[in-house]
């Protein structure tokens, strides 16, 4: 089990390794799209429905 976490997070951390110099501005543009669906959602939870 610690052996497959293990391989899982280190192909991970290589993909990171190699996606930071070739994905890096795309991935922080999707994290600042995904903050911004995320406040978006919120405020439309919070708003009260007219009936």
């Amino acid at each position: 089990m610690l052996v497959a976490l293990f391989v899982i997070f280190l192909a991970l951390w290589l993909f990171g390794l190699i996606a930071s110099y070739t994905f890096g501005g795309f991935l922080y543009l999707f994290l600042v799209v995904a903050i911004i669906m995320l406040i978006v959602r919120l405020m439309q939870r919070r708003t009260p429905v007219q009936p």
